[in-house]
């Protein structure tokens, strides 16, 4: 059987590449349905989901990478000619059908990985790279839009899918000819069937179905989402440094991967003077609204009573002293949250600059300490250690 393709056969390589793409298509798709049909009530339940749209994702990239070889493939290869070009309406609602799977084989799994990129917080892709692609933004909206694409091309997809094995059934067990077998191992015998011309109607028939399916994907995206609720915070009322701007993120591990969030809502009182008094530079506060958290994709769930339970326990209270160190700052004092207080050191750099102050430090807390995914017992699916990231700009007031 030869590697490349005849007039009237198919190679070793397209079959290969043909039978390969099938196995991760009917692998990746089955896997999407049930992940996307499991709930995610309780933390094993999320580990769960996460874990199968992981395995989704992995194989919808190597689908994406097969594909593409695929394809590559053939636009240097010969295409056996169709058996039957007499019935004109049937070779051309076949050709149709392929120029579609084509396309489809392409645009499904990277419309996903573009919406992965897109996003955090959710199922990390089982490959040493592959989280971020170049180009694409952190985005909701590009998330929103591609995530709409990958919903209405699945089902593009699973059509061309479902019409393709459709009409090689049909040959096989109607037609009885030889459309399938040359498909299978070995090399079947064929009468050479007259030659058809070329045409171009296939591929604007398919690009119009695409057309139509990126029309339907613009429609269904998500608009912006409305802003989240927020806890009422206590505004500062003491303290000789306005907070100008400033950040305060967590990143979690998840599956081996960083997954990184941030609290829109807190409200800092800080007391700080360049000469110590009795050892100490002076006093923080920050007031923490735990509903403001943004974590990706699964920022619902994190809000939720398995993990940080907003409802119960809207905000979080860090209080400390300002102490020096050998290199920079120290923050040393005790964070509540969830009604759990244990203590807490932040170490952090400190720049002044006249009456301007930028500040960068970061801590490690222990999420069981404060009961936050307490049914998540397993380091390497959802990691223990959260590591807090803080930068302000901070202006002096007196």
């Amino acid at each position: 059987m030869p590697l490349t393709n005849t007039a009237l056969h198919y190679g070793t390589v397209t079959k290969s590449f043909h039978w390969l793409t099938a196995l991760l298509i009917f692998t990746a798709i089955p896997l999407g349905v049930i992940a996307n049909r499991l709930p995610y009530e309780t933390g094993e339940q999320l580990a769960q989901k996460a874990q199968l749209f992981s395995i989704h994702k992995t194989v919808g990239v190597a689908a994406f990478a097969v594909a593409l070889l695929r394809i590559l493939w053939a636009l240097g290869q010969r295409k056996p000619a169709p058996l039957h070009p007499e019935r004109r309406a049937e070779t051309l609602a076949a050709e149709t059908v392929h120029w579609a799977l084509y396309a489809a084989l392409v645009i499904v799994p990277l419309s996903g990985w573009i919406h992965h990129a897109a996003t955090q917080g959710f199922a990390p892709i089982l490959w040493p790279m592959g989280q971020s692609l170049p180009f694409v933004p952190t985005s909701e909206s590009v998330a929103g839009l591609f995530g709409s694409i990958h919903w209405v091309f699945t089902k593009v997809l699973i059509g061309a899918i479902l019409l393709h094995v459709a009409g090689a059934l049909k040959h096989a067990l109607i037609d009885r000819d030889a459309t399938l077998a040359r498909m299978l191992p070995g090399t079947p015998t064929i009468d050479a069937p007259p030659k058809m011309p070329g045409h171009a109607m296939p591929a604007i028939l398919a690009g119009g179905v695409y057309a139509a399916g990126l029309a339907l994907a613009v429609v269904l995206a998500p608009g912006a989402q409305p802003v989240v609720a927020q806890t009422e915070l206590s505004l500062p009322t003491e303290g000789n440094w306005q907070v100008e701007d400033g950040t305060l993120s967590i990143t979690v591990q998840q599956f081996g991967s960083g997954v990184t969030g941030q609290f829109a809502g807190f409200a800092p009182e800080i007391v700080f003077s360049e000469t110590p008094v009795n050892g100490k530079h002076g006093t923080v506060r920050v007031e923490i609204a735990i509903s403001s958290l943004t974590l990706g994709s699964v920022t619902e769930e994190a809000l939720g009573a398995d993990y940080f339970a907003a409802d119960r326990f809207p905000s979080a209270v860090f209080e400390a002293d300002i102490v020096g160190a050998d290199t920079g700052y120290l923050a040393d004092g005790t964070l509540s949250l969830r009604a759990v207080s244990m203590p807490v050191t932040m170490p952090f750099d400190l720049t002044i600059d006249g009456d301007i102050a930028t500040m960068t430090g970061q801590t490690t807390l222990d999420r069981r300490d404060y009961d936050i995914g307490a049914g998540q017992t397993d380091d390497a699916t959802l990691g223990f250690s959260v590591a807090v990231d803080v930068a302000l700009t901070a202006r002096r007031t007196q």
